[in-house]
């Protein structure tokens, strides 16, 4: 398997405390075991093994004086550098940063279409503010954006809006995450969307892709999307072949942690994703190839037949595969079915 993707969680401090947030940051929290010395060794293991997109992270990766530090040797190694930023901390200055070192692209989130709900989502009054003047920023450089929308019962009513508003302030793509209960969003479980609204959302996307001409748009953590989009693009006639971003690790499958992509915590521990809750090795104790290559977990993810319940039986197991994270945080077995689909196989 071939490491495309690769999100690294540079420090756990934040200057958020957002509802759904995997590590449970916030501005106390520990920056985190990755010194500069170590955060190039990694960047040099990482470039001997495979070319994959490294999405700095956090926490906030901004907290870090050292960052663009980071991000420089990557491009210097000729990685594909970006980041993921809640927009607070940026500025002029930044985005020059930003440019001289070489980063392609950055995230910025938007979880409500006001004030009132993203900074309710975000645990931080004035988020909402903050994030729009990062884009006004982010324009004036001409630097790339992606904008991340996450959904709990809290905000679903609001997707068609952070969607409108997405394209409305430039975005060069929107990504709707549908919430994983992992981190500091274990307490929010009596809030996860249900699963009969996931297939009206999910529908929904596909109706506003269909007819979507300037925005890259991609549903995350809803691998069940790619069944309806292989369902319903035959049933209209179309090529099932979706249209992808430059960053974007899809490629037309659902379920892809562990597949083409991993996650890196703050301590280096390795995930198949950055929800999952179950850690794959730590790469100051094996070196990222052998955990990518050899680990039990990364094996199984790979190996549909190990899979359970309705998923094991699925004829869309190779374009779905159910969100094994889900699986895990719900069932506490990551082979187990996707807690949140609604759909039945016929042979089940």
């Amino acid at each position: 398997m071939e490491l495309k993707w690769l999100a690294w969680e540079v420090t756990q401090a934040c200057n958020l405390t957002c509802v759904h947030c995997r590590s449970s940051s916030d501005k106390f929290s520990e920056t985190g075991v990755w010194t500069l010395e170590k955060c190039y060794n990694f960047l040099d293991q990482i470039k001997e093994m495979a070319d994959p997109t490294i999405v700095l992270s956090g926490g906030e990766p901004l907290v870090r004086g050292d960052i663009f530090d980071i991000a420089t040797y990557g491009t210097k190694l000729g990685l594909r550098m970006a980041m993921a930023t809640n927009g607070l901390l940026v500025d002029d200055d930044v985005c020059k940063k930003i440019i001289n070192s070489g980063i392609k692209i950055v995230s910025i989130s938007i979880d409500g279409p006001n004030d009132e709900i993203h900074d309710n989502f975000r645990g931080v009054e004035g988020a909402f503010q903050a994030v729009l003047k990062a884009v006004e920023y982010f324009k004036k450089h001409d630097i790339k954006f992606i904008v991340n929308s996450s959904f709990t019962k809290r905000n679903q009513d609001y997707i068609e809006d952070c969607y409108k508003l997405a394209k409305e302030i430039g975005a060069h793509a929107w990504y709707m995450f549908l919430i994983v209960p992992t981190g500091r969003g274990e307490d929010i479980m009596a809030e996860l969307v249900s699963k009969e609204d996931y297939e009206t959302i999910l529908n929904w996307h596909y109706d506003m892709e269909r007819a979507e001409e300037e925005l890259l748009v991609r549903p995350t953590c809803a691998p069940h999307y790619y069944r309806i989009w292989k369902e319903r693009s035959k049933e209209d006639g179309l090529d099932v072949k979706r249209r992808s971003l430059s960053f974007s690790t899809g490629g037309g499958k659902g379920c892809i942690a562990g597949q083409s992509i991993c996650f890196v915590s703050s301590k280096g521990d390795i995930f198949p994703c950055s929800y999952f809750a179950l850690p794959a090795g730590n790469v100051f104790e094996d070196t990222l190839k052998n955990i990518w290559d050899k680990s039990d977990l990364f094996d199984d993810m790979r190996n549909f037949s190990g899979y359970e319940g309705k998923c094991g039986v699925c004829k869309h197991l190779n374009v779905c595969g159910g969100c094994r994270a889900r699986a895990y945080s719900i069932t506490g077995d990551y082979l187990a079915e996707e807690p949140f689909c609604d759909y039945v196989p016929k042979n089940y």
